[in-house]
């Protein structure tokens, strides 16, 4: 065979092998539903329902909700119960035995074989478009990954947090508003950095105004979602939790305090299940149930400790 007959038979073969290789549609390179995932750091159950949160309320009354997602798992508890390991298991869906990460040096960690779950998201649906917006610096530092957009807010202390909390409730209002997004997530600090300066209790009158003032600014968020102009066919989910309690101006050590160690969750939109999630809820389950939702297959490859909570079945 001559070279250039075997030049034009390659180039042929090659042409074939691309026509009728599989290969993702249009449609399915990104999911039909959407979520926004919002995390409120140090934010404790009785004092959310102490506070005057209208529309985390509103979500409750059409969504799913308990208070009793807990911060650690059965298997594994060395952890300390601050917001290193608590936001990694958050947001990848394992425990620190997994990710690695069990203060905030984050020291061990290992994001490569346990990511963000927005690596999960990107594994299905490769052009779907991911959001993340915080302030706490390490989680966008460390943990963040396959996200089409990522910005971080620095903050320390109490007074720059409730500043730059605003900043991040703008960019995630707007990307909501204006973006194609698919996946949001927001998260807020300022609840935790005034349980530091003032106290984690429902009595404490600045812990509940940060409280307050989170929820206004959650419902800017909804607002924006619902503001969309595909809304009714997106088939959006909102999820709200947060990385742990407190008790007195802090939250380590709480293994065994139930004011840290005991959170909640909701889950609210048309594919939630109303009312109280009666199984043991989990920090973990949080991705996973935004997964879950938009339609990621999970494979048990993953090895995720996290179930999917409050959906319909």
């Amino acid at each position: 065979m001559t070279k250039p007959l075997l030049r034009s038979l390659t180039i042929v073969l090659l042409a074939v092998t691309f026509v009728f290789s599989p290969s993702l549609s249009a449609e399915e390179q990104v999911p039909t539903r959407r979520a926004l995932l919002i995390g409120i750091d140090g934010l404790r159950a009785d004092a959310l329902k102490a506070a005057k949160t209208p529309h985390i309320d509103a979500l409750i009354e059409k969504g799913a909700f308990t208070e009793n997602t807990q911060i650690l798992g059965e298997r594994y508890q060395d952890n300390d119960t601050i917001s290193g390991p608590g936001w990694s298991s958050f947001l990848t869906g394992v425990w620190a035995d997994k990710h690695g990460v069990n203060d905030n040096s984050f020291t061990g960690k290992n994001y490569t074989e346990y990511p963000h779950f927005f690596h999960y998201v990107k594994a299905q649906f490769p052009q779907a478009q991911t959001y993340s917006f915080v302030d706490w610096t390490p989680i966008d530092e460390h943990i963040v990954s396959d996200a089409d957009v990522h910005k971080v807010y620095p903050a320390h202390g109490h007074e720059e947090y409730t500043k730059q909390d605003r900043e991040v409730t703008r960019d995630t209002v707007t990307t909501l508003r204006e973006a194609d997004c698919h996946v949001v997530m927001a998260y807020l600090g300022a609840v935790d950095e005034t349980g530091h300066r003032y106290g984690f209790h429902p009595s404490v009158s600045a812990y509940i105004t940060a409280i307050e003032r989170v929820d206004a600014q959650v419902g800017q968020m909804i607002r924006a979602v619902r503001s969309r102009p595909d809304f009714d066919a997106e088939n959006w989910l909102i999820v709200i939790s947060t990385d742990h309690g407190g008790q007195g101006l802090g939250h380590g050590g709480g293994h065994s305090i139930d004011e840290i160690r005991t959170t909640f969750l909701v889950v609210s939109g048309s594919s939630s299940q109303p009312g109280e999630i009666e199984e043991q809820t989990y920090l973990v389950d949080v991705p996973v149930t935004v997964l879950t939702h938009l339609g990621v297959e999970i494979d048990p490859d993953w090895k995720l400790d996290g179930q999917p909570r409050g959906l319909k079945e």
